[in-house]
């Protein structure tokens, strides 16, 4: 599956090689992470130089005037040549606090002014009125959601190796035969659509070696819209299949409110089947794209509901 030519679909513009690990740009959350980041490297290198040489020690690939420990690899993991063995990367420990690391500045930052409010409008009902606990508790609620939505929970993995699992939780929308650019014109495609109220990481579906995104610039439309696959901001991850040696395609597309996609794979990573590679933050959608030929017995239809890395969408042959 080639992936170096340009798709021939009229209402995306040509791709691009993505330049971070969240290619459409920063938020004024992460930028303020970024930020931080920035003044932490400044005060390491200040007061700890023990903590530099330490992490300067263990750095694979290629040293990085930017990267002092692993934290600092985040945003940059996927098209950065610096690295470190994941058995001396201590903080990966924050990827199992229940919450997805990619959207943590935006939930501390979103917890920091949705608490101020709550704060202000209780301080308010207790000093002037009882009306305003009407928008204390509306604000307990939006920030509730905030918290539902940028959970990551464990999941159990199954261990059928003709499964072909869901890249995404949420509900099936398409399951239908297309001609794909690059893959050809029978190209099996499951379409999924992602809720605010549904998990957004996404999964690797079948054991593979990661080969190339690319990124597309678009529109926001609903990720229900019939046009929203050509015309919406895009991602497109190719994997080699290393059970099969078959292609497939995952595409992480934006929606009416989700702005931001986020991968971080490098490519040639291996990745076991059920494997986190990504995320999108608010209401999206997801397709995978698989060779016909190659899927035997499709087990969901539209309507149904699934969970990434855990739903059996179908199987190999």
């Amino acid at each position: 599956m080639s992936a170096s030519a340009p798709p021939p679909i009229d209402d995306l513009p040509p791709p691009e090689i993505p330049s971070s690990a969240q290619p459409g740009g920063f938020g004024i959350f992460v930028r303020l992470e970024l930020l931080w980041d920035a003044m932490r490297r400044a005060i390491l290198r200040k007061l700890c130089p023990g903590h530099v040489q330490r992490w300067r020690d263990k750095i694979k690939g290629e040293p990085n005037a930017d990267v002092i420990d692993p934290r600092d690899v985040k945003f940059i993991r996927n098209v950065s040549k610096t690295w470190f063995d994941p058995v001396d990367d201590v903080y990966r420990r924050r990827e199992s606090l229940g919450f997805a690391r990619y959207g943590f500045a935006e939930l501390i930052g979103f917890s920091a002014i949705l608490g101020s409010i709550f704060a202000a409008s209780s301080l308010l009902a207790v000093w002037y009125s009882p009306y305003f606990l009407i928008p204390s508790t509306a604000i307990v609620f939006v920030w509730l959601e905030v918290l539902w939505f940028f959970r990551d929970p464990e999941r159990l993995i199954p261990s059928d190796a003709t499964a072909i699992l869901s890249p995404a939780d949420g509900v099936i929308t398409n399951v239908e035969t297309i001609d794909e650019p690059g893959m050809g014109p029978n190209t099996l495609r499951i379409s999924i659509f992602l809720s605010i109220f549904n998990v957004h990481g996404n999964r690797v579906p079948r054991p593979a070696r990661f080969d190339t995104a690319q990124y597309f610039r678009g529109r926001f439309l609903d990720a229900r819209h019939p046009d929203c696959a050509k015309q919406n901001e895009q991602l497109w991850s190719d994997f080699t299949d290393t059970t099969t040696g078959k292609p497939f395609r995952v595409k992480q597309i934006s929606g009416a409110i989700a702005r931001r996609i986020v991968y971080w794979l490098r490519p040639g990573e291996e990745l076991n089947a059920g494997d986190r590679y990504g995320m999108i933050k608010f209401g999206s959608r997801t397709e995978l794209l698989i060779p016909r030929d190659t899927v035997g017995e499709i087990m969901i239809k539209p309507g149904d509901k699934v969970r990434g890395g855990v739903t059996v969408l179908a199987k190999v042959v």
